[in-house]
């Protein structure tokens, strides 16, 4: 009867079945179809009766049927998978940044559900998929950060409900259709930043009612603006910046009820604003910069509730209507590079939070407003090139949010308040070229972020206080021409950051200050024309990155120090002192013959000779030598004596006073701590910074090793040789940053950590040779040439891949921070390794963003645009400086350089480029033959550097773009069955910037 009973129960009560259901199954179908790691997918489990709780899958609450595919970042590789259009509910699709490569299957009109669609940020290549308009449902298309090509398919005028279209960032190379114009469902339409043969704007985007977007950056676009935009009455952002645009800003513009901003910059566009902007009352910015605009800024512009006027690089006259005082929501103002002149506004800043206020190179006059930082909340104060008068207003001395202070080149007067000189967050002051008065004031010693004080040319004097050494991120003093007296403060050698020190042309006197040697980072002393005497420091000569030299014109006495010698220097002046003795041989030549002149004392063969003097002690030479003989054999017994007893009684306290070394290794060693620690002598030091010396250490095996010994006892505040900027570090700090990171990381193209020794006072870090050094010594030194363009280019290839592993395989990622030229080191195939990771920052992985640095890390000509604003670290700053680094290969330039100004190597690219055109741009070293390629890397390079983060690719997405170009040339160049092998995207390397 159990028995029985049993049986009754189990066929009465079958199992639940576990088996996956049809959608779920075409999911691991196209989970399989995918390449690469695919654990952002593991959840994917087909033991599951449905996908409904899969990660990225989401399921209608009544159906169960898939409704949502949202996979951004995951890590997907592989051709878009038509299987999904088999899902009969999907309605939305997102692949967002991935490697989703190939091209859009003509086969996706059958995803007739989709009403979304964001492949942004993938490896997309081809034309654009003309039955896409074929999904009756779609709202949402972005397909930005592609590699498609061609034309926009006519089609695409067929879109029935589509809202959003972006096609940013793509390689489209036709021209903007006027059927676009048909789209009457568009809300948004971006097509910024593709290659577009020249075009106008077609008037037909006028009839796009709904339109609220019309997004038109840099598309090659030519002519006027098409009265017709002027019936987008819906249109709250219209953006039509860094184009071709000719003629004046349409009057119908003004019609634009709703918009909330114009941006117009970076054109050609001429005649005055138009009249009736009073009718834009929801207008906040308004940025026509940098076009041929004149006339008057009309007062209407000026009652509008603005938050940003940028109207800067035209030719506007006449002066600034007051009433721009009254907008409460100002916090931009930028006039500068107009003809405009009067007095500001005396109420500027008293109504409104403003930020940004830059109104240089003008003609304005009378006093600085006492009201530009009332709500506390201004950074920048840009002035130069005026003929502004008076006092700096006591009022800005408690203005603590400034960052960026430039008022040179005006008639300023009177003492700088005491509170000014220290604004803790001012990073620049620039006071050049006025009447400034009275001494630097004690209160600098708060100014802890400044870097740059720049007060050369007015009439400061007093003493240079001891505070001054208190700076420790300060990289550039330029005081000259004014009327400081006294010692030079021994504490300016403390600046160990400092780059600049130009003091000349004033009353210093005393003794140059000892300890000179800690300026490893000084490229030029200018201390011409004071009242300095005593002995030339020796310590200048171990400043190897000094370049220019000038200590003429004081009353410097004694023998020129031999360590001179050392240095190599383009300026050397020491002229007009009271110099003696015999000129090293280095100096004894035709041409350093202007550097000495008005030392009477010195000899050699174009200061005057020495024989003279020679006969005079030839009586006493004799007996001096006998002396020598007898004194040096007695110090030669006493000291045979001396050092067996020493010898004897240090052998026995040898082991006690040995310090105990501890090693940590990260890799098999064939080698021992004691190998290294025994060749750490002078004879091998290859490198030295402020952090320390870097030796090459050959092992009994034969293979050399590079040794890193940092400096030992420094106090907490002291900075890392990586900190251009003032990053507040120590050296424990960096030294544990790169233990930290090299010690878990393994790849081909990131300089191999062998392990570290410490002890308490000494730290050492061992890593593999490179025995050609770094990119930056060997491509701006005198072996540039070796770096032919195939070089070049496989250096930019493994720099790019090793960036890409820490940003994209490292769990959590790693932003190296200080990515440079210097900081990629090449073994003897030229092989690149990333190395120097003691900023190196792991991003904040709780998703909430990038993390907040207190101070600027990275090096001149690097920093990433919002790094240096915003402190915010993320990968987008390392992948702007591996932009600049592109651009250095390209150019053979340095990222900085006295030729280019006030620019940077980014700037001086775009404007050259702009101006002058691609020859005037690449190194002339290259061959020519490999320009097409040269070209394409470029506009990589530019598009690394994008001033806007968003819109630089991942670094992934930069190693796929420069493997493109590489096997595009050689694809063109073999031929398969006497065809031509197909290739990626057509040549754009004429279009011109791509930032």
């Amino acid at each position: 009867m159990i028995f029985l009973f049993l049986s009754f129960l189990f066929f009465s009560f079958p199992f639940p079945s576990h088996s996956l259901n049809q959608e779920g199954l075409y999911l691991l179908q196209v989970k399989n179809s995918f390449s690469g790691s695919n654990d952002a997918l593991s959840s994917w489990n087909p033991r599951d009766p449905t996908p409904c709780h899969w990660f990225g899958v989401t399921c209608d609450p009544t159906t169960h049927s898939v409704t949502s595919l949202d996979l951004p970042s995951s890590n997907l590789a592989g051709p878009f998978p038509s299987l999904l259009c088999r899902l009969p509910s999907l309605c939305f699709i997102s692949f967002l940044n991935n490697s989703i490569n190939d091209s859009i299957p003509t086969d996706i009109s059958a995803c007739q559900t989709l009403t979304r669609l964001d492949l942004s940020q993938n490896l997309l290549t081809g034309d654009l998929t003309a039955s896409l308009a074929d999904l009756p449902n779609l709202k949402y298309l972005d397909l930005t950060g592609n590699n498609f090509s061609g034309d926009i398919p006519e089609s695409f005028g067929r879109f029935q409900k589509l809202e959003v279209i972006s096609l940013v960032y793509n390689l489209l190379d036709g021209t903007i259709p006027g059927f676009l114009g048909n789209i009457s469902t568009l809300k948004m339409l971006n097509l910024s930043y593709n290659p577009f043969s020249k075009g106008r704007i077609p008037p037909e985007l006028g009839n796009l009612r709904n339109l609220e977007i019309l997004w038109l950056t840099q598309c090659n676009l030519v002519g006027e603006i098409p009265d017709s935009l002027g019936r987008l009455k819906k249109v709250t952002d219209l953006d039509l910046a860094v184009n071709n645009l000719v003629g004046p800003i349409p009057s119908s513009l003004t019609e634009l009820t709703s918009v909330v901003q114009i941006e117009l910059f970076n054109n050609s566009l001429t005649g005055e604003l138009p009249r009736g902007f009073s009718n834009l009352t929801n207008l906040r910015l308004l940025d026509a910069s940098m076009n041929r605009l004149t006339g008057n800024i009309p007062d209407e512009l000026t009652r509008l509730p603005l938050e940003s006027l940028n109207l800067y690089n035209n030719r506007f006259e006449g002066t600034v209507p007051p009433s721009i005082a009254d907008s409460p929501n100002l916090y931009e103002l930028r006039l500068f590079g107009n003809q405009l002149s009067g007095e500001l506004p005396v109420n500027l800043g008293k109504n409104s939070p403003l930020k940004w206020l830059d109104v240089s190179s003008n003609q304005f006059t009378g006093e600085i407003p006492a009201s530009l930082c009332e709500k506390g909340e201004l950074e920048e104060l840009l002035m130069i090139k005026n003929e502004f008068s008076g006092q700096i207003p006591a009022s800005l001395s408690e203005c603590r949010s400034l960052t960026r202070v430039r008022l040179g080149f005006n008639k300023l007067s009177g003492e700088v308040p005491a509170g000014f000189w220290g604004l803790p967050h001012v990073y620049l002051l620039e006071l050049v070229d006025n009447s400034f008065s009275g001494p630097i004031a004690k209160t600098i010693a708060n100014a802890g972020n400044l870097s740059l004080l720049i007060i050369s040319r007015n009439e400061f004097n007093g003493s240079i206080p001891e505070e001054i050494g208190f700076l420790q991120n300060l990289i550039q003093f330029s005081g000259g021409e004014n009327s400081f007296s006294g010692l030079l403060p021994e504490s300016i050698v403390n600046l160990t950051d400092l780059g600049i020190l130009d003091l000349h042309r004033n009353q210093l006197s005393g003794e140059l200050p000892s300890g000179t040697e800690s300026w490893k980072k000084l490229n030029e002393l200018n201390l011409a024309s004071n009242s300095f005497s005593g002995k030339i420091p020796d310590g200048i000569g171990s400043l190897s990155v000094l370049n220019y030299l000038d200590l003429s014109n004081n009353q410097l006495s004694g023998e020129i120090p031999t360590e001179l010698q050392k240095l190599k220097l383009n300026q050397l002046n020491l002229s007009n002192n009271r110099l003696s003795g015999e000129l090293p041989p280095l100096f004894n030549k035709e041409m350093y013959k202007n550097s000495f002149l008005g030392n009477p004392g010195l000899c050699g063969d174009f200061t005057g000779s020495c024989n003279g003097r020679n006969k005079d002690s030839n009586r006493g030479f004799v007996w001096l030598l006998r002396s020598i003989f007898v004194l040096a054999a007695v110090v030669l017994v006493v000291g045979v004596v001396w050092f067996y007893l020493k010898h004897r009684s240090f052998k026995k306290g040898r082991a006690m006073d040995k310090p105990k070394w501890t090693l940590m290794s990260f890799h098999k060693l064939g080698f021992s701590e004691k190998e290294i620690l025994d060749s750490l002598d002078e004879d091998n030091v290859i490198g030295t910074g402020s952090s320390g010396k870097v030796y090459k250490v050959v092992l009994s095996n034969g293979e050399a090793v590079a040794v890193k010994k940092l400096w030992g006892g420094l106090k907490k505040g002291y900075e890392s040789e990586d900190l251009e900027k003032g990053q507040a570090q120590t050296h424990d700090d960096g030294f544990q940053a790169e233990v930290e990171t090299l010690g878990k990381i393994r790849h081909k193209n990131i300089v191999k950590l062998w392990c570290c020794c410490t002890t308490r006072d000494s730290k050492l870090l061992v890593y593999e040779y490179m025995p050609n050094g770094s990119l930056g010594d060997l491509l701006h030194g005198s072996k540039g040439g070796l770096l032919e363009w195939p070089t070049r280019y496989k250096i930019l290839v493994d720099a790019a891949e090793g960036i890409s592993y820490l940003h994209h395989d490292c769990v959590p990622p790693i932003v190296h921070r200080d990515v440079k030229s210097n900081n990629i080191l090449l073994d003897g195939d030229f092989g690149a390794r990333v190395a120097d990771f003691g900023v190196a920052k792991v991003v904040d992985a709780t998703g909430k963003g990038p993390k907040s640095m207190s101070v600027i890390a990275g090096s001149c000509g690097y920093i990433a645009p919002e790094y240096a604003y915003t402190l915010r670290v993320n990968e987008k700053s390392d992948i702007y400086s591996f932009g600049v680094v592109i651009l250095e290969l390209v150019t053979g330039r340095l990222p900085v350089d006295p030729e280019f100004g006030e620019k940077d190597l980014v700037k001086w690219v775009c404007t050259t480029l702009d101006q002058k055109g691609m020859d005037h741009i690449l190194d002339p070293k290259l061959d020519s033959c490999f320009k097409e390629e040269i070209c394409k890397v470029l506009n990589i390079g530019l598009l690394c550097t994008s001033p806007l983060p968003i819109n630089r690719p991942s670094m992934r997405r930069v190693v796929k773009m420069l493997q493109e170009v590489g096997a595009e040339n050689q694809q063109k160049s073999t031929k398969k069955d006497g065809k031509l092998t197909p290739y990626y995207y057509e040549d754009a390397s004429d279009q011109g910037s791509v930032a």
